[in-house]
């Protein structure tokens, strides 16, 4: 499926430059807590724990930097959980917001019922186009399930 915008996506970079890397927004050792956290509080190994970090920074930059836009972005469940674990350190994720959110916090409003209106599939469209590497098999397991954000909001 090819997304198309009607306004580029911002934080897009040059097609021939390298793709831009979550670790540039968390640093190392935030990032080894992170992922220390999401070891010991689900069953992922070391190597699955970063694979939702890292998509998990890179949907929360996304959303900081298209903020207004109404892109009708959300991660799927898995996803979801690097979300809540980078949320859950309210000190360094207040600092991420005022560094790459304006001061603004990125409030996170989920609903109970899931949406069923291909999102998930759609948000992975839209990091790749802000020049993200994308990890298609984490946002492809819940595509058909969706997500639990509130249609409309700006990010979670």
């Amino acid at each position: 499926m090819t997304a198309i915008f009607e306004t580029p996506v911002r934080g897009t970079t040059n097609p021939l430059s390298p793709a831009r890397s979550p670790h540039d927004y968390i640093g190392d050792t935030q990032w080894a807590k992170l992922v220390g956290l999401l070891m010991r509080d689900y069953p992922f190994d070391s190597v699955m724990a970063e694979r939702v970090l890292g998509q998990a920074v890179t949907y929360l930059i996304t959303a900081m930097e298209n903020k207004g836009r109404s892109l009708g972005i959300g991660p799927g469940k898995i996803v979801d959980i690097g979300v809540h674990m980078v949320m859950l350190d309210t000190v360094e994720y207040f600092a991420l917001c005022e560094r790459f959110n304006g001061g603004a916090y990125l409030h996170h409003v989920p609903e109970v019922e899931m949406k069923g209106d291909d999102s998930v599939a759609h948000t992975a469209d839209i990091l790749a186009a802000a020049g993200w590497n994308v990890d298609r098999p984490l946002w492809a397991a819940d595509s058909s399930a969706c997500t639990p954000c509130r249609p409309g909001e700006d990010g979670h």
